[in-house]
């Protein structure tokens, strides 16, 4: 039998060891890797096309890689680059071009692009689909809408140079954004140039079907070969936080990925941030961008997130001369693929 004392000696014993063990639990908390707090910027109102990255939320994506991702809506992707680049976020969803535009009037200030969504820039001309205008060299005579200064209007002369077109013999009418699809319906001018992805959707809104009922003119398959928009990040917290530009692209990879598999999972995550949303039509709109600037061959062969260099040096190239800049940045001070995941984690099949 053991004595009062040898007993009071273990109980003590005991407490000891278990005080120590509590005590060491703040110790190893404290010690846990902390999360990258990441502010990031959406190019506009949330719509079915930021889709995948609330789906990446849901489902712990941006936390598995440490990161503690805000996301803001946005008013312009143009607008999204200057934001970033005046250090008010550390990353956005937004366009190539404006990079391009920035970094050219300010060298080793514009933020990077490390990873591409939009395969295709988004710029179209449209038409009813009973319209005289049949090809671009019947556009000589007629009068186009576009809010001033339009990155769609600014590319036009490039594409009416490649088609044969004199584009001193096409009108332009400016109007606001949100009139264009209107003026063109109630014909005040006889086609517009627009911004795809938003364009077909308030078309439907208008009760017009954009497929059947609507002819466009796609820039891209008229010899403006531009990229569109993707994933960017400022160059300090490019410089600072290498690993967690990293792990904002695996996690907006995956999103994405996931996306493409189930879209309805992914409108089911914007509904929660916007409850007021059409769902199906944010669905259609999701739909209609993957299948026409995302979901592309290049992107079959080289994978969701990357581009190809001789495109992208084309791409300089042709915003070079649309909007007169005096000099043409490299390709690599535009977009950075080292932060890429491997090809075979980024090949997605279209829905």
């Amino acid at each position: 039998m053991s004595s009062p004392v040898s007993r009071r000696a273990a109980v003590v014993a005991v407490s000891a060891a278990l005080g120590a063990s509590l005590a060491a639990l703040p110790v190893r908390e404290s010690r846990a890797q902390p999360l990258t707090p990441i502010k990031f910027v959406l190019d506009w109102k949330l719509q079915g096309i930021h889709a995948w990255y609330y789906l990446a939320e849901d489902r712990g994506y941006f936390a598995a890689e440490k990161l503690a991702v805000t996301i803001d809506q946005g008013d312009g992707s143009a607008a999204t680059v200057t934001k970033v680049m005046a250090g008010a976020y550390d990353a956005g969803f937004g366009d190539v071009n404006a990079i391009v535009q920035n970094a050219a009037a300010r060298p080793g200030a514009a933020p990077v692009m490390v990873y591409m969504i939009y395969n295709r820039a988004p710029f179209a001309l449209i038409v009813k689909s009973g319209s005289p205008i049949r090809t671009l060299k019947d556009l000589q005579g007629r009068t186009l809408g576009s809010p001033a200064g339009g990155a769609a209007l600014r590319m036009f002369p490039l594409m009416a140079a490649s088609n044969g077109v004199d584009a001193s013999k096409v009108k332009w009418t400016n109007m606001a954004p949100n009139l264009q699809e209107q003026m063109m319906l109630k014909d005040h001018v006889e086609g517009s140039a627009v911004f795809s992805v938003t364009s077909y959707m308030n078309l439907v809104a208008q009760g017009v079907d954009p497929d059947k009922d609507i002819r466009w003119f796609h820039y891209g398959d008229h010899g403006v070969d531009l990229y569109g928009n993707g994933v960017l990040v400022s160059r300090q917290f490019l410089n600072d936080k290498p690993q967690a530009v990293a792990g904002l692209v695996r996690a907006v990879n995956r999103g994405l990925r996931d996306t493409v598999a189930d879209p309805d999972a992914a409108i089911a995550a914007l509904m929660k941030r916007e409850p007021l949303l059409n769902a199906a039509l944010e669905k259609r709109r999701l739909l209609y961008t993957l299948r026409t600037v995302m979901l592309t061959p290049e992107v079959a062969a080289s994978g969701m997130g990357d581009v190809s260099d001789a495109r992208m040096a084309r791409a300089i190239g042709q915003v070079k001369e649309a909007f007169e800049l005096a000099n043409a940045p490299a390709a690599g001070e535009v977009f950075d693929r080292r932060f890429l995941p491997p090809l075979a984690e980024r090949k997605i099949a279209a829905p």
